[in-house]
């Protein structure tokens, strides 16, 4: 039976037997900047370290990592602590509290010091991370049709899709202030009734035939939002819980003016792109509305945010991809692999076309941006 895709999403990715609760992580079907790269936790390392000299190193520095997976963040950045005091631990090192917030089981391995938690903590000082957690935060879909905006529905086991309802006042206002319509005012629909059988909400399909390569339902036809009513609500709860600080989103998305027509919705298995059927065997993810999100978290902080790309967040933060000059190799060949190696780890990290197409949205709490984000 079809139902709206944020349920539809809610319970493929974190009920009892969901994709994130179930499965083995999320390395084990796709790649994010976590698991390319050493390079990506030790420019988030350079930003905690600024983070603690702004709010004037606090007797307790909190690190909380939202939508932690398997806590492979969490691990690198706990190892940096350390390393950097070269045998003793730093004084950063003894301060530091690290938090995971998953609602998947604490895995077996992870380091006792890290708190393992289901929501996130009240009373933060310090550092709050959220890569590719709002992407994966379940949201409702619409499209336009004669009489308005209507809900998509889903059928959890097949992704075939149904004509819904109108859309609540709440997300009608949301669709209103950031998801411009379509050129083409209503979606293409077809009828899954017999000839001489009335026509139904539950019988309209939305026609997939038409859509190009990696578009959902109907996105030809007359467009169709992905409301992020219910991102901005969790970043707004997430960045609530700073008292003094920093909360970095980080994730793939888009602006306003660039809403994508025909969505972004899709899913991934095993290492390859697949059609988002939230049957619980896939991850099911769509892309952030970035400036509705800020627009959430800025009203709650009370301070203006900072949106850039990945390529200028880790320039900004040390890792600017240069290649070593080729003289190196003659006075220190090792030195100049190692070199080589970490310019090929930042150019996929900021390639445009891969990991570099995120952005970074950095939102303080009683801190200063700018300075952090210097060199």
């Amino acid at each position: 039976m079809p139902i709206g895709w944020r349920e539809s999403m809610h319970r493929a990715l974190y009920g009892p037997d969901g994709f994130f609760v179930s499965a083995g992580g999320p390395a084990d079907h796709f790649r994010t900047s976590v698991h390319a790269s050493p390079v990506f936790a030790t420019a988030l390392f350079r930003l905690l370290e600024r983070i603690d000299a702004a709010l004037g190193s606090p007797p307790v520095l909190d690190l909380v990592d939202v939508g932690a997976g398997r806590g492979e963040l969490l691990r690198a950045l706990v190892a940096l602590a350390g390393l950097r005091g070269s045998g003793e631990p730093l004084p950063l090192a003894r301060r530091l509290r690290v938090t995971a917030v998953e609602l998947a089981p604490r895995p077996a391995d992870l380091p006792p010091g890290v708190g393992w938690v289901a929501e996130v903590p009240a009373g933060i000082t310090g550092l709050l991370l959220a890569t590719e957690w709002l992407d994966n935060v379940p949201l409702d879909v619409a499209v336009p049709a004669e009489d308005g905006w209507r809900y998509v529905l889903v059928d959890p086991a097949t992704g075939e899709e149904a004509l819904g309802a109108g859309v609540s006042a709440a997300d009608a206002d949301w669709l209103a202030r950031w998801w411009p319509p379509a050129p083409t005012q209503h979606s293409s629909i077809r009828s899954s009734a017999s000839a001489g059988e009335p026509e139904s909400d539950a019988n309209l399909l939305i026609d997939r035939a038409g859509c190009r390569a990696g578009d959902r339902a109907g996105g030809q036809a007359g467009g169709r939002a992905e409301i992020g009513r219910t991102r901005d609500e969790a970043w707004a709860r997430a960045v609530g819980q700073l008292d003094r600080g920093l909360a970095v989103a980080v994730d793939y998305g888009h602006l306003r003016e660039d809403r994508p027509i025909g969505g972004t919705l899709t899913g991934y298995r095993g290492g390859r792109q697949v059609p988002a059927v939230p049957d619980g065997s896939c991850d099911v993810t769509a892309h952030v509305a970035f400036d509705s999100v800020a627009a959430a978290g800025t009203a709650v902080a009370g301070a203006a945010y900072t949106l850039v790309s990945q390529r200028e967040a880790l320039r900004a933060l040390g890792a600017d991809g240069g290649r070593p000059p080729l003289s190196l190799a003659a006075t220190d060949p090792a030195g100049y692999v190692r070199a080589l190696a970490a310019a090929s780890a930042v150019a996929e990290l900021t390639d445009p076309a891969g990991l570099g197409g995120h952005r970074w949205l950095l939102q303080p709490v009683g801190v200063v941006v700018d300075p952090l984000m210097a060199r």
